[in-house]
């Protein structure tokens, strides 16, 4: 039995669960699409407008920074919030667990009963469950509460900030390098690639499907960029 039981175990630590990365590949990919599609659509709506190089250039400067506080502000807060009422729940489920054991152990059964485990197991489960760590197990099948889920706003934070920043300087270099007439060309057909490979590059990290992903991403760049050049003509020519 107890051969048997490392093997299991053994088995468990080489799985590789795509769930694990949900906690930094939102923040990641949402930070990287961001920064790219905020970044390209100022650019190109600015150019559009007629301005000059060094303005454009500028306006994406601006952008890239206001947009890495502005992400990495949000995401704390918002994450913050997260874990707030996280721990609200955990330090109620404590209170709750000192104060009325038995119920809670009852409770904790039912929960697999509900998942189809017989009565009399459902309790060994939960008794077993319980002695080992109580709250955990009251976190984990109560709240949904797990070390993978747990809200975590300083990573968070690092992370949308730091891929917002990588994002938005491909189309800062574009303007930096690409010849004046043909920065909104440039930039926009250097975003969509890129958007395509944060597509292809998360779909595979998370293990979703790559086709959906690669044309989500893109689409809606696209049509960011396409928006913002008709403000930015629409507004040189009203002004011309």
């Amino acid at each position: 039995m107890t051969a048997s039981r490392r093997s299991i175990t053994g088995e468990m630590e080489k799985a590789t669960h795509y769930v694990t990365r949900v906690a930094w590949l939102r923040a990641a990919v949402m930070g990287a699409n961001d920064g790219i599609v905020s970044t390209a659509s100022l650019i190109i709506g600015v150019a559009a407008a007629g301005t000059e190089q060094s303005g454009v250039l500028l306006a994406g400067l601006a952008g890239l920074i206001a947009g890495a506080m502005s992400m990495a502000a949000g995401e704390y807060v918002s994450v913050s919030a997260q874990s707030d009422s996280e721990n609200a729940d955990l330090a109620r489920e404590r209170d709750e667990l000192r104060e009325n054991p038995e119920a809670e152990l009852l409770e904790l059964a039912g929960f697999y009963e509900i998942r189809g485990i017989s009565a009399d197991l459902a309790l060994q489960v939960a008794l077993e469950l319980t002695d080992h760590d109580a709250l955990q197990a009251h976190a984990r099948d109560e709240l949904g509460i797990t070390d993978q889920s747990k809200a975590r706003p300083v990573q968070a934070a690092i992370t949308s900030a730091a891929t917002f920043s990588t994002g938005a300087a491909l189309p800062l270099s574009a303007v930096i390098f690409a010849p004046v007439h043909s920065i909104i060309w440039v930039t926009t057909l250097a975003s969509i690639l890129v958007l395509a490979l944060l597509g292809y590059v998360s779909a595979k990290t998370g293990g979703a499907p790559v086709g959906k992903s690669i044309g989500r991403v893109t689409l809606w760049g696209a049509a960011a960029m396409a928006a913002t050049a008709t403000v930015g003509w629409l507004f040189d020519v009203t002004m011309g």
